[in-house]
């Protein structure tokens, strides 16, 4: 058994990619061509933006925002600390200053409540209040959104591991001002390596990351801004391309693996399930639980041949890194506590009834 079985999937489509992939080399346009035009018109009309920018990472996605937006250096960016890393280093590789809050125990995402609480300290301080759709499931934006129209600051939503989740009929990459993803093979949308979208209906904001991801380049030769070399290439665009065609199929699968993992997991007291608040889709990035004895069954579940992996078993405002930002243990007590306790499951759509049992048989035996 695999954690993430992108092998399975590779069977159905196969074929496809290597046509695809045959294409663009015998075009010989390899980066910023046709394929990624076609990718960028495809995802923004799936997501119901007018803007789709393809980059080089999730990573670079964030940053390209940030750094688009044109921000005082220093400025404060609210944000969680459970989640990984990319989205402080961003914040900081724009020269913007990462502010940690913390999150609702039930959904690990941003707690809209925590947030405003710290708009409220920081008034005039914070210019970015920047959530975490995490493990697929979009943040709580039918509070953040108004939140972030009260306190006069900019909407971004890292939606690096949740493409195809929904609120209330909107897609995961439509709020805010703009919103990133990621394309990194593990991802429910995953490539053949590294690639990211940003999604925007600023159209002003699209043409500075368009220009930030060729070097700051407006015009051959002519450097407008401090740019990166963030570009998407034209393979990854024809994987994702075919990709994108099993796309809704591969959701509903999700969803499928999420509901027999609920159903045999319920008669277990110990072990806490996700679930969803009506009008949320999650795209199920990772299935994870919560529980009380994570490494003892951890290491249990391996011997039998079970893989399961920690997100996030370190909270970022306790890392090394971000140590100059002043927070310490008991800063953040709902994220340092998710973070003794999550245990994430193997998932992905192609996992079998079968599959699913066993790991559920594994974890009442671990109990009993």
């Amino acid at each position: 058994m695999r954690f993430i079985d992108l092998e399975r999937g590779l069977r159905r489509y196969g074929t496809e990619i290597k046509e695809a992939v045959i294409r663009v080399l015998r075009s010989t346009r390899y980066i910023l061509g046709p394929e990624v035009e076609t990718l960028e018109r495809k995802l923004a009309a799936f997501v119901g933006v007018r803007e789709a920018v393809g980059v080089s990472s999730g990573t670079d996605a964030l940053l390209l925002i940030l750094k688009a937006l044109d921000l005082p250096p220093g400025s404060l960016v609210v944000t969680t600390a459970f989640t990984f890393v990319a989205t402080a280093e961003a914040i900081r590789r724009a020269g913007l200053v990462p502010y940690f809050v913390d999150i609702d125990p039930e959904t690990f995402n941003l707690s809209p409540s925590a947030a405003e609480a710290a708009l409220k300290r920081l008034y005039g301080r914070v210019r970015v209040l920047l959530p975490v759709s995490l493990f697929g499931l979009p943040a709580d934006f039918k509070a953040l959104e108004p939140l972030a129209r009260e306190y006069g600051v900019i909407l971004v939503e890292d939606a690096c591991q949740s493409l195809g989740a929904e609120l209330e009929g909107r897609r995961s990459g439509s709020f805010g001002r703009a919103a990133a993803t990621s394309f990194f093979p593990a991802k429910p949308l995953g490539g053949a390596g590294d690639g990211g979208m940003v999604f925007t209906s600023d159209s002003e904001l699209a043409r500075r990351v368009k220009i930030l991801r060729v070097h700051g380049q407006s015009q051959p030769y002519l450097y407008a801004y401090p740019g990166i070399n963030g570009r998407l290439d034209e393979i990854q665009a024809a994987f994702l391309r075919v990709r994108l065609r099993y796309f809704e199929e591969e959701l509903r699968l999700r969803e499928e693996v999420a509901r027999r993992y609920q159903k045999l997991l319920a008669p277990i007291p110990q072990v806490k399930t996700p679930s969803l608040k009506p009008g949320y889709r999650s795209s199920w990035a990772q299935f994870t639980l919560r529980v009380a004895e994570r490494e003892a069954l951890q290491r249990f579940l391996e011997k039998r041949g079970i893989p399961t992996a920690v997100y996030y078993p370190r909270p970022l405002h306790l890392q090394p890194v971000f140590e100059d930002l002043g927070f310490k243990e008991g800063s953040l007590p709902e994220t340092e506590r998710a973070a003794q306790e999550v245990l994430s499951l193997p998932m992905h759509p192609y996992l079998t009834e079968e599959e699913q049992i066993q790991v559920a048989e594994a974890i009442k035996e671990f109990y009993a």
